[in-house]
This record gives structure tokens, C-alpha cells and sequence, in this order.
């Protein structure tokens, strides 16, 4: 019996016997030491491999966890976790490992299956749908144009008036700002280029044109087939103007004639304005176009319901009232008896009649969009017999 810890002492089977010599005795304790060190080292080993193994795969799992996946923080005032990837330095010993797996970290970039392509100038002429609402100068903004681009784009349908603007017309609408030139049998190239003051080689090198330069032959008649639309860019014209004459007054009312059913015979006597004019209105502010003399727009567009009331912007007699063939729909002209008249057109109600005298601020008639109109307001126009029509801005309070 072990004295130390109490327990048995397995002895070699020749120790009980007494048969094993003292030398001997020796030689064989060494060997049944030997032989059960041997077996527990045997049983060590595998305990030590399984040990080693487990542990191998604690350390791949832990390298895993470190550089592969993203460590999960709290993303600001959500408290949400929100993935982030992380690099940490990993010990001396292991360089070799954190050169294999930094090339695998980095500055990941996002899927997106929407490519933006670059804008491309637009080369043709594409057709616009008129709206509600809408102005010459409203559509040409849009594009990106002048106003009198959108005129000399379609003279056909506008008649360079932009008060001929309506409801549901097609209007051309130009790639650059510019003329929209119909050719006709006999034209010349020089003198078409000449009448809008550009370059022959503008109008044959424009993309949209699609004119050859080796086949246009002679300038003076040039290869192009009679009908063809060509875009004239950064050409110029004159507007034709086909606006309410001026000098529509009480001594010569024929004058208005040619506008319409509206227009009255002779005017005698009547009131006479004070030369300072009010508002027409209650509002004071546009709901379309301005006053552009480069459009031929000479008056403003006043906004206002439909129905709302029309007032004279100073004494006077009334020298037209009714309707106007050229877009303005139902029309007045008041004749200021000092030189002035104004015109209101667009209205849905004429409340005045022929050589009928007015007082300054009078309800002349109702807000409305007869005629070429997109909407409700009121076209107004200040004119005077010696400097024509003129911007009512300057004389509006």
C-alpha cells in the first residue's frame, strides 16, 4: 500500500513471487515503469491532439469572426445596429496571417443597377401639346428658348401672335433658338440666309438639316426639295403684326373696322380721361405673358377669376365693344379723348355699349378667355396716337 496517498501499488507479477534477483529486479521495475509511461503517454496523446485540433478551430473561427465579419454598432439616433467594417491589429506573432488577409479588406462599393447617361443636346424639332395655363413665355422657359423662338417656329399656327395661343395646338418646338423655314421652289440659298441674317454654311451644316454640303450644288439653286422644314439657327425676322390698330379714337372709330363685329361708327362729345390711369383689376400682378415687344406682345396679361370685374383705368368714351377677329375675343376700346386709349380683351361679359361715356374706375365688363386664351385674365394695353403702345408698367400706379 502506498503510504502517500493510499493507494495500491500494482507491482510486476515477478515481485510477488521473489524469484527476480536483485540486478534483475532492477532491469524489470525499469521496463514496467517504462511500459505504463509508454501507455499513458499514449492516452495523453490523443487527448492532447483532440485538445490541439479543438483549439486550431477555436483560433480559425475567432480570425473568421474578426476580419470577415463586420462588427455590428448602434447607427445615431436609431438604435439600430448598423453593419461597419472593422480592421484591428493582430499580434507580432501573427503577420503572416494579417498579410494573407488584409488584401481581402477594403473599401467595399455598392450595386446600383441604374446607369446615368449623360444628357445629349437634343438635335430635332419635337412637338409640345398646348396646356392649360400656358404662355408663349411659360413654353418657351420650359425649353430653355426665346419667346420669339416659339413664334418663328410656328408662324402657321400663331400668326406671331402670341395672344393666338389656345387649348390643345401642336406647336414645333425648335432644338436651338431660331427659324423654322419651310423651302420653297426658286429659293436661293444666299438670299434665304440673307433675309435672316446668317451664314449659307449655318443653315447646310446644322445635324438636324440633314443636308449634304458635296450635293447642295449651286447656291443660287441649291439641291433641296421644295417643302423641306430647315432650322435656321440664331436666325432673326421682323413680327408681323396683326394687333389692334392704334388711333382707334372718337373721331375715327373706323379705324377698328377691320378687327371685328365690335367696332363703332362715329363718336361725338363723350368724357374725357384725366391722363393718369388706375388699375384695371383688383389684382396687380401677371398670369401670363408681359409686356414684350420682341414678341409682339404689347400689353400685360392681368391675372383674375373668371367673372371678376373689369375696371375703365380712366374716363373716357367707348369707341369698341364686342368681338374681335384676331384672338382677342370679346374686346373694349375706351378713347381717353387726350391722346390715350386702353384696350381690355378676353372678357366673358361686356357691360358697356358703343359711344357710351365711362368714369374712371367704371365696371366695364367681366374677367374671362374668349378668344385664343389658355385661361382666365385680362389683356391690357395702353396706346397713344404720337408714340404708339406703350409698356403700361411705366403708367400704372
Amino acid at each position: 500500500m502506498d503510504e502517500k496517498n493510499g493507494s495500491k501499488l500494482i507491482q510486476p507479477e515477478n515481485f510477488k513471487n521473489g524469484e527476480i534477483t536483485n540486478s534483475k529486479r532492477q532491469q524489470t521495475w525499469i521496463n514496467w515503469i517504462f511500459k505504463e509511461l509508454l501507455g499513458k503517454v499514449k492516452e495523453s496523446s490523443r487527448l492532447g491532439v483532440n485538445l490541439f485540433s479543438f483549439g486550431l478551430i477555436l483560433v480559425v473561427v475567432l480570425a473568421m469572426s474578426t476580419f470577415y465579419l463586420p462588427r455590428l454598432t448602434p447607427a445615431s439616433g436609431t438604435g439600430q445596429a448598423t453593419p461597419t467594417p472593422t480592421i484591428e491589429a493582430l499580434p507580432t506573432s501573427d503577420l503572416a496571417l494579417q498579410n494573407i488577409l488584409l488584401p481581402l479588406t477594403g473599401i467595399t462599393r455598392g450595386t446600383t443597377l441604374h446607369t446615368n447617361i449623360p444628357s445629349r443636346p437634343r438635335m430635332e424639332v419635337t412637338q409640345y401639346t398646348v396646356q392649360s395655363g400656358d404662355s408663349v413665355f411659360g413654353i418657351a422657359d420650359k425649353f430653355g428658348l426665346k419667346p420669339s423662338t416659339i413664334l418663328w417656329g410656328n408662324y402657321a399656327v400663331l400668326k406671331d401672335s402670341p395672344d393666338s395661343l389656345r387649348i390643345g395646338q401642336t406647336l414645333n418646338i425648335l432644338p436651338t433658338d431660331g427659324i423654322y423655314h419651310q423651302w420653297q421652289a426658286g429659293e436661293g440659298l444666299n438670299s434665304v440666309a440673307k433675309y435672316y441674317d446668317v451664314d449659307p454654311d449655318t443653315i447646310i451644316n446644322y445635324p438636324a438639316n440633314h443636308l449634304n454640303p458635296d450635293a447642295i450644288g449651286d447656291f443660287a439653286n441649291p439641291n433641296i426639295t421644295p417643302g423641306t422644314w430647315l432650322i435656321i439657327p440664331g436666325g432673326y425676322r421682323q413680327i408681323i403684326s396683326w394687333s389692334a390698330p392704334i388711333g382707334v379714337t372718337r373721331d375715327n372709330p373706323a379705324m377698328a373696322s377691320i378687327l371685328g363685329a365690335g367696332w363703332c361708327g362715329i363718336v361725338q362729345g363723350g368724357a374725357v380721361g384725366y391722363g393718369t390711369f388706375i388699375w384695371p383689376s383688383l389684382r396687380h400682378y401677371l398670369s401670363g405673358t408681359d409686356y414684350a415687344p420682341e414678341i409682339n406682345h404689347r400689353g400685360i396679361d392681368i391675372s383674375g377669376m373668371l367673372g371678376s370685374p373689369v375696371f375703365a383705368a380712366d374716363a373716357g368714351v367707348i369707341v369698341y365693344a364686342g368681338w374681335n377677329d384676331y384672338g382677342y375675343g370679346n374686346m373694349i376700346i375706351i378713347d381717353h379723348g387726350n391722346n390715350w386709349q386702353t384696350l381690355y380683351a378676353h372678357l366673358s361679359e361686356i357691360d358697356v355699349s358703343c359711344a357710351q361715356s365711362v368714369g374712371q374706375g367704371d365696371t366695364i365688363g367681366k374677367f374671362g378667355s374668349t378668344g385664343n386664351s389658355t385661361g382666365p385674365h385680362l389683356h391690357f394695353e395702353i396706346m397713344n396716337t404720337i408714340y404708339g403702345k406703350v409698356n403700361p408698367w411705366n403708367f400704372l400706379p
